[in-house]
């Protein structure tokens, strides 16, 4: 007699527990759409459709400074990031295996490692430095956060790209006598650049919702657009914050779905 094939989906009452993790993660997201089409002041009674709180928050200053400010940190960090990520997954994977290769792979990774609030006391007390030093207040602090904590989430789909590659492809090209530029530009660039957009789009969604190292490495009046909503909750919560926290997570869905058609394997 045949033994069945274990799985988990068998066990008693998993559908219920599934179920109910499906609801509390996706139920506040649902509720925070819901109410930013609400017609009336309330968060919590329906009041009717209506798509004031967007007219609100696009008539909103604030709010358009605040979003203009995190896309130029978000694609500046991103494309920092992604350059750094690309040469340094070239280096690791285009090479023969050599000591100190561990220690490597930990000081990339680092930030995915060490919580994130140690990262921004350690930027915080280091930029302050320098602050002193120069007098500069400018955005490139926040710049730079944010570059070192995009690198590893650019780093990890490009490399994974690069290891799943064809290398006999590579090896045609140097046997045609093409030099490693070449090789390089004609070859390797193109088959690993859905890795590079993948890493790129998901630094891009990682600095544009940080809040923490935003908040410990920003100077006065460089609010991002997280950390202006985190200031408008403290104060109160009004159908504005739930439009635009919708528009927030429709980008990072887009470019989330994005990231993940462009880094599945194809039969």
């Amino acid at each position: 007699m045949a033994r069945s094939v274990f799985t988990v989906t068998r066990l008693p009452g998993f559908n219920g527990v599934a179920i109910a993790v499906f609801v509390a993660l996706y139920a506040p997201i649902a509720m925070l759409v819901v109410y930013s089409f609400n017609a009336g002041d309330s968060i919590a009674i329906w009041e009717g459709t209506s798509l004031r709180w967007y007219e609100r928050a696009w008539a909103n200053a604030q709010v358009k400074d605040a979003t203009f400010r995190s896309l130029i940190i978000a694609t500046t960090a991103a494309s920092v990031a992604t350059i750094a990520a690309t040469m340094v997954a070239l280096a690791t994977t285009r090479k023969k295996p050599f000591r100190g290769q561990t220690a490597v792979y930990v000081a990339i990774n680092q930030p995915l490692m060490v919580p994130e609030i140690v990262t921004a006391v350690a930027l915080l007390i280091f930029f302050a430095t320098i602050k002193v030093a120069t007098g500069y207040q400018g955005l490139g602090y926040l710049i730079l956060a944010h570059t070192a904590f995009c690198i590893p989430f650019a780093y990890l789909p490009i490399r994974a790209r690069l290891e799943g590659m064809d290398m006999t492809l590579e090896t045609a090209a140097a046997d045609l006598y093409a030099t490693r530029w070449r090789a390089f530009r004609h070859v390797t660039l193109p088959l690993m650049a859905p890795g590079i957009l993948a890493g790129f789009m998901l630094a891009f969604v990682t600095s544009l919702d940080d809040v923490v190292i935003t908040l410990f490495v920003k100077s006065a009046g460089q609010d991002t657009l997280p950390t202006y909503l985190l200031g408008q909750i403290r104060r109160q919560v009004t159908g504005e914050v739930n439009a635009i926290s919708t528009v927030l997570l429709c980008l990072t869905v887009v470019l989330l779905t994005t990231f993940f058609l462009l880094t599945r394997k194809k039969s």
